[in-house]
């Protein structure tokens, strides 16, 4: 074994011998279909701590040579699969994290010098009569030609230059042209996989040094367009394979005796789409470090956010960006919102409008995106949570004001208090006067931000379907707080609270929570343009 060629399973071992261990092994299937083909490129961004240096380890396990890994897969999924038994530890693995080069240099051209050198040391030891030279495509051409065996390259944090050298365009070209060198066009390669954050760096047209002098072709937007990718606006197939599935959750959830309910309200959310030629699949897909943490710890609460500061959040929802800092705000408030995710260059730094930002933050893992209807929302509570610490920290007083205040409200509702309820809900709205102010669904905007409270002990339903229309907001209490009331609230613009009440009974709302068992508020609220007030009622309904 060396550090980089076949580096063996040392780390896949550790991984099996954890505390929490979910078998992604299905994943081999996938790379196994697409060894030695047009597909064999493959790479796959998600954000931090989602399972793709565990990915790596593993197939660095399988497919490497000088070891036998059959001990270790024989009882997880991939050993039941067609192909398991041809590609076990049948291929000369090179492994690298590029961030481990990034650290260890002061520029791009001392990083490919060192990261080349260190793997032709490794061939060389392994392949001492067919190894002469410092450039690692001609060395592994020159082992090929002899061995006639191809290589699995596995590139981790491939991205990290465009995170770290966010301004230096160059830099950047020079390190997408020698990825292009080493992998595009090569027999060598089996399978190249690579795995980041960012997706691939697009470009309208590189130049390229040539023998000839710098030329420029066409690369449909990537100097490494061989690559298929699955990100988190488009996972493709791969979607179950990083994050952790709803029924693993619930598998964890039993195991480890916590509540799958609360499990699903911090950490699920990210919405990933998988199409196939029958139907169109919704992977509920939740983040692995913080269900991990929280079963170890047998308690729920912020534990992804922990390995990077919220400062990164707040730098780009605080851009100069007409309409982003409205989209936050209705985003806080649980609504969605319609980007087009085209525009973006798949960087750091070049931005052109609002919908970059947040298709950064889509990869960044601060948003999910619904590749069906075009949206973006905030997938849950804990990454809700960093949003309120980022803006806590900015001059968006009034949303921060909002917020704090709910809690107040929620209490006032509790206490069926209707004139307080009213006045917290004005309040509200003075605070959040950027949003447009004109209708029901700004006014159901303001509401859901004004009870944000509520979160913590409800599941909110907006738009909740009923016998005869759809109730406008519904809080279901969660089991672990059923001693609170559950509310049905019903708005009305330029109208009537007494209207709204009406209109719950009349249509029979309240049979949408004919499972519920316990004390129900029913809620009116009115919106009166004249005055620029809200009027409240609230009765209580025994189920």
């Amino acid at each position: 074994m060396g550090i980089y060629l076949n580096p063996g399973n040392k780390g896949f071992c550790e991984s099996l011998n954890s505390a929490i261990y979910v078998d992604k092994t299905a994943l081999i299937e996938k790379t196994n279909n697409v060894l030695n083909t047009r597909q064999k490129f493959l790479c796959v961004s998600r954000p931090r701590r989602f399972g793709k240096s565990m990915a790596m380890d593993m197939l660095a396990a399988y497919y490497g040579h000088d070891i036998s890994s059959s001990d270790l897969f024989e009882n997880l999924k991939i050993s039941h699969a067609k192909s398991y038994q041809a590609h076990l530890n049948q291929y000369d693995v090179i492994k690298v994290n590029m961030q481990e080069f990034l650290s260890a240099t002061d520029n791009i051209e001392e990083m490919l010098c060192i990261l080349q050198a260190r793997i032709i040391a490794d061939l060389r030891r392994k392949y001492p009569d067919y190894v002469d030279g410092n450039r690692l495509a001609f060395v592994m051409q020159d082992i090929f030609s002899y061995t006639n065996q191809p290589f699995v390259i596995l590139i981790d944090e491939w991205d990290c230059l465009f995170r770290e050298y966010q301004q230096d365009k160059e830099a950047q070209k020079k390190y997408l042209d020698f990825l292009r060198a080493w992998l595009k066009d090569k027999d060598y390669v089996a399978l190249a996989y690579m795995a980041g954050i960012l997706p691939i760096k697009k470009y309208g047209s590189h130049k390229v040094n040539s023998a000839r002098g710098r030329r420029e072709y066409p690369l449909g937007g990537s100097a490494l367009n061989m690559f298929t990718e699955y990100s988190m606006t488009d996972s493709g197939d791969f979607a179950e394979y990083f994050g952790f599935t709803e029924n693993e959750v619930k598998e964890l959830c039993a195991t480890h005796k916590m509540n799958f309910e609360e499990a699903r309200v911090w950490y699920d959310g990210y919405q990933l789409i998988t199409h196939t030629e029958e139907n169109e699949i919704c992977h509920s897909i939740y983040n692995p470090k913080s269900v991990v943490e929280a079963m170890l710890r047998h308690k729920y609460g912020t534990y992804w956010n922990q390995t990077e500061t919220y400062e990164a959040l707040k730098i780009y929802i605080q851009m100069d960006m007409d309409g982003l800092k409205d989209a936050v705000v209705k985003m806080l408030a649980k609504e969605e919102i319609h980007i087009n995710i085209g525009t973006f260059e798949n960087d750091m730094t070049t931005f052109a409008t609002k919908d970059d930002i947040l298709t950064l933050l889509v990869h960044l893992g601060y948003l999910t995106f619904n590749s069906t209807q075009g949206t973006v929302a905030i997938p849950n509570k804990e990454v809700s949570q960093e949003y309120v610490n980022a803006i806590s920290t900015t001059n968006w007083h009034e949303v921060i004001h909002s917020i704090e205040h709910s809690r107040q409200l929620l209490e006032s509702l509790w206490a069926m208090d209707s004139d307080a309820v009213a006045k917290g809900i004005d309040r509200a709205h003075k605070e959040i006067a950027i949003l447009q102010y004109n209708d029901e669904n700004s006014l159901s905007c303001t509401i859901n931000l004004a009870f944000y409270s509520a979160r913590e002990y409800y599941t909110i339903i907006r738009e909740m379907p009923t016998g005869k229309g759809f109730a406008d907001i519904c809080f279901i209490p969660r089991k672990l707080h059923m001693d609170k009331p559950a509310v049905i609230i019903e708005l009305k613009w330029n109208q009537s609270a007494i209207g709204a009440i009406a209109q719950i009974k009349n249509r029979h709302y309240i049979d949408a929570l004919k499972d519920y068992q316990g004390n129900l508020l029913l809620v009116g609220i009115n919106y009166k343009q004249k005055t620029k007030k809200h009027s409240c009622i609230i009765e209580n309904f025994e189920i």
